[in-house]
């Protein structure tokens, strides 16, 4: 039965080079590109060689050095976040190829584990066996410190006649470490990622709180902001309570997921997993829209967080709504590690983000698709959890399924590339509950001011005559316009962008077909998307076919005038931090505006106007503006 499991993976990739998909519309170039794929073990994740290391033949290293040791320089238990020096001394031959891992849990086995050999069917790849059984948090090569090779922190083992015979070489490695629970460990290799083999394990460090209740966010449950969810992250399976306003408290729910809950096999299921431990979930009910309010979460047993002011949002219906979107954001490390899949440009979105929050006058955020890019590397999401606290704690952080969180063969998506790395939306569920229809039906509306918003999953059934179409038809049938005058609509996946994808069209034109004329009939003012990772803005747009052009307000900003409707505006916003996405060479006339730089839009709804910037992240200036109006 299992070697029929891999027998059909590779029918289906290979099938998928040869013919057309019924969902999908595919290029003529796609075989030559799919080839270069297969080459690197059919991987639709990231390719790196750090990302492989799981495929590599695995041993200790031969003879071993009686002088070498790994350390670290602390002593007492591990905070909630700190910076880890690791020193590696007592080295004979520095070598170029030399990197240390951070492993949790400690106990994990980094070392060879040949029965994993028929869960490696997503790589396509047996030709290198042993496998690696656990796989690393983060990796540094030791030359990140640059006196390693040249030997300057040197020394003496032996002496003879006073004279120094045998000296010995050494490094500093900083890690930056978060509150994961579980213990870690630093392992020293040799060999590099392609031929690795172990030298030398440290001591097991532990965290002072594994308990601790961590790296809570906002999320609105209704239209009304009178309710609030918190989600935050613990050790204890107990409930544990969150606290706000003026004495109020609510107990939260407790839930997690194991491995048996993830799909398929890796590396969700075995050398990615890590524990979750428990996500906690509670609503702050009787509360004001657009008001400040102070809470904290956790039990006296396991400790609290810090206190946090947050801000509700308007209730839907009324004057305004400010709020910032964007999609495929991820994470990237605060040190100089190398991880599985970093996403180089999520810091510094983050980071203009929380001081655009500083600064008030942001009701809530939108993350439409690919949020953590865990893919598989359940740790991943711990670390992307304590990236987005300093926005997502304080404002309502409502968010769209991505490929990146749901899709895997033979799990129920839409497409069949093994983006999720097994995990098909159980961990994004967990971590981001959104009033949605249903579990693993995450599609959702919510009006916030004069906006109602309906959010898809662009990787569930979209057809006609599907539960998600149907939902679609009849929840945009049913807005009140004189309530919520602006329509958006959101999901991951576009359906206009001028890049051409790598292994998919980065548009499905069955997609478009079947759903863009509910856009049209509905009267959706605009349309954001990700999936591409750069900025690009459309004329009112249907079937490829401007229906109108924005003409010049007296401030110089592109304006579209729906007071005679004609078709959407739509506007691709994957620019928050995967690496970037170029355009192709291509001219295509709906394309008004592209820009390939990382940053987020921010949106200003009233009722008779909605405007959007686009702000790039590293300057904070507005290189995009637009709005729409209605008389």
């Amino acid at each position: 039965m299992e070697n029929f499991r891999v027998l059909k993976i590779f029918l289906i990739l290979t099938i998928f080079v040869m013919t057309e998909d019924p969902l999908f519309s595919l290029s003529s170039s796609l075989p030559e590109r799919l080839v270069k794929s297969t080459a690197a073990h059919h991987n639709y994740t990231a390719i790196s060689e750090f990302r492989v290391l799981n495929r590599k033949l695995l041993k200790d290293c031969p003879n071993p050095n009686p002088y070498l040791q790994i350390t670290t320089d602390s002593i007492n238990k591990l905070s909630d976040e700190e910076y880890i020096t690791v020193n590696v001394t007592g080295v004979l031959l520095p070598s170029a190829t030399d990197w240390v891992a951070m492993i949790s849990p400690s106990h994990a086995n980094v070392a060879a584990c040949l029965d994993n050999l028929i869960l490696y069917e997503q790589t396509g790849d047996f030709s290198s066996l042993p496998l690696l059984c656990h796989y690393p948090v983060k990796a540094q090569y030791v030359t990140n410190d640059s006196d390693y090779l040249s030997c300057k922190k040197k020394e003496c083992k032996k002496k003879v006649n006073g004279k120094c015979v045998l000296s010995t070489c050494g490094a500093t490695l900083s890690f930056h470490v978060i509150n994961i629970r579980t213990d870690i460990e630093f392992v020293l290799f040799s060999g590099g990622f392609l031929t690795p083999c172990i030298l030398k394990r440290s001591q097991p460090l532990t965290f002072a709180n594994p308990n601790k209740p961590l790296y809570g966010h906002i999320s609105s449950i209704d239209s009304t902001a009178k309710s609030m969810r918190v989600t935050w992250v613990s050790g204890n399976q107990q409930s544990q309570l969150v606290q706000y306003g003026n004495g109020k408290s609510a107990a939260s729910l407790v839930s997690t997921f194991s491995q048996s809950d993830m799909c398929n096999s890796n590396p969700a299921k075995d050398f990615g997993w890590h524990d979750p431990g428990y996500i906690h979930s509670a609503i702050m009910t009787g509360l004001n829209p657009s008001t400040k309010y102070s809470y904290r979460y956790g039990s006296d047993s396991s400790g609290w967080s810090n206190w946090t002011i947050f801000n509700t949002p308007p209730a839907g219906g009324s004057e305004e709504l400010k709020f910032l979107a964007f999609g495929d954001m991820g994470k990237a490390p605060r040190d100089n590690s190398t991880e599985h899949y970093i996403q180089p440009g999520s810091i510094s979105v983050v980071e203009a983000m929380a001081d655009e929050l500083s600064s008030g006058g942001i009701d809530s955020i939108f993350h439409i698709g690919d949020i953590s890019y865990a893919t598989g590397f359940l740790v991943e999401w711990d670390f992307f959890l304590h990236q987005i606290s300093p926005v997502a704690s304080k404002v309502s952080y409502m968010t769209a399924i991505g490929n990146h969180e749901r899709d895997y063969v033979d799990s129920g998506s839409v497409y069949f590339t093994p983006d999720s790395g097994g995990e098909c939306g159980v961990p994004y569920e967990t971590y981001f509950p959104m009033p949605a229809v249903a579990k693993d039906k995450p599609w959702y509306s919510i009006e916030q001011g004069s906006v109602h918003f309906t959010v898809i999953s662009t990787e569930h059934n979209w057809t006609q005559n599907s539960e998600q179409y149907e939902w679609m038809k009849k929840d945009m049938a049913t807005v009140d316009r004189s309530r919520t005058p602006w329509l958006i609509f959101t999901g991951h996946r576009p359906m206009y962008s001028s890049n051409d994808g790598i292994i998919l069209p980065s548009v499905n034109k069955k997609f478009v077909q079947a759903v863009e004329p509910l856009l049209l009939a509905n009267k959706v003012d605009l349309v954001l998307f990700g999936h591409v990772h750069n900025y690009e803005r459309t004329c009112a747009v249907y079937k490829n076919q401007c229906k109108a052009m924005p003409r010049k307000d007296g401030n110089g900003t592109d304006t579209y005038d729906n007071t005679k409707y004609s078709a959407p505006v739509h506007a691709v916003i994957g620019m928050a931090g995967f690496s970037l996405d170029d355009f192709s060479t291509n001219e295509n006339p709906w394309s008004l505006v592209r820009i390939s730089k990382f940053g987020y839009t921010r949106v200003h709804a009233t009722k008779k106007e909605l405007k959007v910037e686009y702000v790039n992240a590293n300057t904070r200036k507005v290189e995009d503006s637009f709005q729409i109006i209605r008389g």
